[in-house]
């Protein structure tokens, strides 16, 4: 049964009466306040009630709460059961929730429905609408102007072990036999008795712990024969070839390994393996990146404003407007165009947009131009120095040479099927000292330079990037550098505790959401003349944080309790002497 609570129903008494002023108003100026007035009542709660009927079945826990608990779990990078025990007991979240009845069905939620939860919010892809609505929100709220904008990615990880590639094998076959079974014991009992010794259990697996360098390529040899034998032996059995963990080991194959016709099967270079194979069986949906690592990476595109280090405004919002995880496989100049196509569509979308030189692609240029957008980004590769470029010669706006770079016209200008030619007089170039390393060509009345459009744009980049024009506005880009440190620092989010590319981008974009909401807290307060409030722990360091807290109060508790009995104490002894 649906349970909702109307949230434009005003209380008749104002029920945070018990609060002392001076905790109320810090409860107000921080985010438990920002959180209660401007982000609960406009979480996508309708879309989460679809899932549950309105007059039947057991009561729900009320919507606004849950939604509320999900999102400020990821701000605070908490785990289930760290989630379970703050809303029962802290007054932040009761407050940032509105959350004034004293009960259990108000104040707690069990760590197994808050995870059951998480999915269905999951599956639904409800942390795009939360992100876009709290964004368009605050947007609106603090006038952000997002004419100006920068975008740079993030490699995050999954919460999976780093293997290699022999651990990948070994962990794949022991966990397809652990299934099989479970599944169909009678297959199981026909696998070979030495692979189940091999592979089953721990301490079976402890032999491929730590292989010797100089035995890797022979332990290797023979794990992907025995992962093979698995294959061949339970093909083409439906009941086999529908379970997720076969279905690994014939990824594995694919991937990694080369089939002869004459049965048997040898393991494929490094160099031959794809990005984009498996990782980890626990997390099939990580891929690898040759600079980074396993794992995904999000895209973050945000807003700046271009003010001084000493005239620097704090009250003014720097604002995410844009998010979204990829698999660590795929490239960052692939996700210029549609990042600014989906700002478009929420009226957030830049004039200019500052990228380093991945996105800066001449086909990514010439698409954001299309849509109104000018990319300030460094050209790709390097020019060799000792020769006389492309970029060294002086270009026109209609594309045609101006002139060399010894300063010559060319008397020819011609332009056909998207290819220049430009003519120079023949005598000045073979007089010119330039000659043997000048991309021009000899013809039979002229010296001649051909080229096409794309060289010459790119040529007319890098002239622009000498530039100290192009110098004093790139110099605005690095700051995005610090978003990415805030994003990790304050939310964890570089070490997730999920799998999966869903639950993964659930996480990750709701931390940005709570990005979002600490900066707006903080020029909520910079506006106001309020005083930053102290900063405490985050993300990793929150565990531990909260670890020694209840220490040292546990100790403070048994000594203060030994102080109330020892007078007690020491008059029994009195007393007994």
């Amino acid at each position: 049964m649906l349970k909702v609570k109307e949230r434009n129903q005003q209380h008749l008494f104002d029920p945070w009466q018990f609060l002392s002023p001076k905790r109320r108003q810090m409860l107000d100026q921080d985010w438990p306040g920002f959180f209660r007035r401007h982000i609960l009542e406009s979480l996508p709660v309708d879309k989460l009630a679809l899932l549950f009927p309105e007059k039947m079945g057991r009561p729900t826990k009320e919507l606004y709460t849950v939604l509320g608990a999900l999102a400020l779990q990821q701000y605070h990078d908490l785990t289930d059961q760290e989630t379970s025990k703050e809303l029962s007991y802290d007054i932040q979240w009761h407050y940032a929730l509105d959350l004034a009845e004293e009960s259990d069905d108000a104040k707690y939620i069990c760590p197994k429905t808050l995870w059951s939860m998480r999915v269905f919010a999951t599956e639904l892809g409800l942390e795009n609408d939360v992100f876009d609505i709290t964004a368009k929100k605050l947007a609106e709220l603090f006038d952000v102007d997002t004419s100006k904008q920068r975008i740079d990615s993030v490699h995050i990880r999954s919460n999976m072990a780093r293997l290699g590639r022999v651990g990948i094998f070994v962990k794949s076959i022991d966990r397809f036999l652990v299934n099989l079974k479970r599944q169909h014991r009678s297959l199981w009992d026909r696998i070979d008795p030495e692979i189940i010794q091999r592979y089953q259990g721990e301490k079976a697996r402890q032999c491929f712990a730590a292989v010797k360098p100089s035995e890797s390529k022979r332990v290797l040899s023979d794990v992907a024969s025995d992962l093979y034998r698995l294959v061949i032996q339970f093909e083409g059995k439906l009941q086999v070839a529908d379970m997720h963990s076969y279905k690994l080991l014939c990824r594995i194959v694919k991937e990694q390994c080369d089939v002869h016709p004459d049965g048997t099967v040898t393991v494929k270079k490094p160099k031959q393996i794809p990005s984009d194979s498996l990782q980890n069986p626990s997390d099939p949906d990580a891929t690898y990146s040759r600079h980074k690592g396993q794992g995904y990476q999000v895209q973050v595109m945000e807003t700046y404003t271009e003010h001084e280090e000493d005239q620097k405004d704090a009250s003014e919002l720097n604002l995410i407007t844009h998010v979204k995880v990829e698999k660590a496989c795929q490239s960052d100049a692939k996700a210029l165009v549609p990042a600014v196509e989906e700002t478009q569509e929420k009226d957030l979308a830049p004039e200019t947009l500052q990228a380093d030189a991945l996105y800066g692609s001449d086909e990514n240029t010439r698409n954001a131009e299309q849509l109104g957008v000018e990319v300030v980004s460094p050209a790709m590769g390097a020019e060799k120095q000792s020769e006389t470029k492309l970029s060294d010669f002086c270009f026109r706006s209609d594309g045609h040479v101006k002139t060399c770079p010894a300063g010559h016209e060319p008397v020819i200008r011609k332009k056909k099927n998207g290819r220049y030619s430009q003519g120079f007089e023949l005598e000045t170039c073979q007089s010119c000292p330039r000659l043997e390393s000048c991309p021009v060509k000899k013809g039979k009345a002229h010296c001649f330079l051909r080229y096409e459009g794309k060289p010459m744009r790119i040529a007319k980049r890098r002239q622009y990037e000498n530039s100290d024009e192009f110098k004093d506005r790139y110099r605005w880009r690095a700051g995005v550098e610090a978003t990415m440190s805030q994003y990790d620092r304050l939310t964890g989010v570089k070490r997730l505790r999920v799998r999966g590319f869903k639950t993964v981008s659930f996480a990750a974009v709701m931390k940005a959401v709570a990005v979002n909401i600490a900066r707006a807290v903080a020029v909520q307060r910079a506006r106001a003349g309020a005083p930053a409030p102290e900063s405490g722990p985050s993300g990793a360091a929150t565990r531990v944080y909260r670890t020694v807290k209840e220490l040292f109060c546990g100790i403070f508790v048994s000594l203060s309790r030994w102080s109330s009995i020892k007078p007690a104490l020491r008059a029994y002894t009195h007393y007994m002497s």
